[in-house]
């Protein structure tokens, strides 16, 4: 036995370990007697000195997983296999709960916070793996608030010093535009609104590159983007029988929840088409408005980057580069050669505009802050750098004092005559 202990009965030091029934025990190899019965766990130095101590101190308590970790383990494993995740995943997952329920701030946390976790430990595992996974997805499951799931995200990520990248947009868009029930026949769904999955996710994915390349998905939460574009490749496939459906009827139609600033979006989309359609002679002729347009989504898209640069100049060098330059060479300087002849001498062709994000070409009004009403009495007291103001340098000294030689020198002389 390390430490020196003895039988109290025989004074012997050959003490053995029996394990009776999975139960240690220490027993007396000379007169057989039963030195300590059931010490399960034990710490500090009371193993030494063969005494009991109480399971709060004892070594066991930090082995043991409380209920609410227990619960919390379950539902993690539950929506992985909810998910259809796989199983490394869900390993992934429940390492990440394990480790961030040891921080005494999740451990002291609200229940609805810890519910919480097991959507953030998820998503997390999900966005390393490149596994195309929204938080409002996981929101919905698990009827979570949007704001507390986003700021438990941070904060986890934060705690466990993760590197998570951010989900690749067309990725989401693939996995968005799935769950619609445009693509499956049923009773409720007419035949002239039923359209094919791959042209449809071609089309939606052609739209919000087109977005991302003018501005309008930086900054913004995608899924309002995303539910505009695919409203517009939807109706652009199709657009005889579409163009008198809505936005909010096109969303009860595929089963999903109509995001606030999808209207937003959608007009913001629509104006660009229309600044492209202007650059197209076969379309300028047509006089086309935000209805009319969508007709002609696919010839847009197909020479985007073309229409891009036309409509739109890149930066505020192009303020003082020639029209010719701004629209392209070759055919694009003898349209613009033959333009300006009937414009009057000296002028040339308007400049495209910037492109800007919208919050650059529309900025939110600030209000002015009043300021604060000053009540000045003359008792307020000076500071110290305040009156250093006030005392003069030796030099300034020096100048006063001639400065005053002088005008008494110029008062006492007489007037010459």
């Amino acid at each position: 036995m390390p430490g020196g202990g003895r039988c109290p009965d025989c004074g012997s030091a050959e003490l053995v370990e029996d394990a009776h029934y999975s139960q240690s025990q220490l027993v007396c190899s000379d007169c057989g007697c039963v030195v300590t019965e059931g010490v399960l766990t034990t710490t500090f130095s009371d193993e030494v000195n063969l005494r009991e101590v109480a399971y709060s101190r004892s070594t066991g308590e930090n082995e043991q997983v409380s209920r609410s970790q227990q619960r919390g383990l379950r539902r993690v494993r539950d929506l992985c296999r909810v998910l259809q995740l796989p199983s490394t995943f869900e390993d992934t997952a429940v390492a990440y709960y394990q480790k961030a329920y040891q921080h005494p701030g999740i451990r002291a946390a609200r229940v609805q916070k810890k519910e919480v976790l097991v959507g953030c430990c998820v998503l997390i595992t999900c966005r390393q793996h490149n596994w195309p996974l929204t938080m409002g997805t996981i929101c919905t499951l698990l009827y979570a608030d949007l704001d507390m799931f986003s700021g438990t995200y941070m904060q986890i990520v934060k705690l466990l010093g993760l590197d998570v990248p951010s989900l690749c947009l067309a990725d989401l868009v693939k996995t968005y535009c799935s769950s619609f029930k445009l693509f499956q026949a049923s009773p409720s769904m007419p035949a002239k609104f039923m359209e094919d999955k791959e042209k449809m996710l071609s089309r939606t994915l052609q739209l919000v590159e087109l977005a991302d390349e003018t501005w309008l998905v930086t900054g913004r939460h995608p899924l309002p983007v995303i539910t505009a574009a695919a409203f517009l490749a939807w109706q652009s496939l199709q657009p005889s029988a579409r163009l008198t459906c809505s936005l909010a009827r096109f969303c009860k139609l595929a089963n999903v929840d109509l995001p606030y600033p999808a209207s937003s979006r959608l007009q913001e989309l629509l104006a660009v088409l229309l600044r492209m359609a202007e650059q197209l002679a076969w379309l300028q002729v047509l006089k086309l408005d935000k209805r009319s347009v969508v007709k002609h989504i696919s010839d847009l898209l197909q020479h985007r980057h073309t229409l891009i640069r036309k409509a739109f100049r890149e930066g505020p060098s192009g303020v003082e580069a020639p029209a010719e330059e701004l629209w392209g060479r070759g055919q694009g300087q003898e349209e613009v050669g033959n333009g300006s002849s009937d414009l009057p001498k000296g002028k040339r062709p308007a400049s495209p505009a910037l492109l800007l994000p919208p919050c650059m070409l529309k900025p939110p009004k600030r209000v002015c802050p009043t300021p604060p009403a000053s009540t000045v009495t003359g008792d307020e007291d000076i500071s110290d750098s305040e009156i250093e103001q006030y005392l003069r340098t030796p030099q300034e000294v020096r100048d006063f004092q001639r400065a005053q030689a002088a005008k008494r020198a110029a008062t006492s002389s007489p007037n010459p005559p």
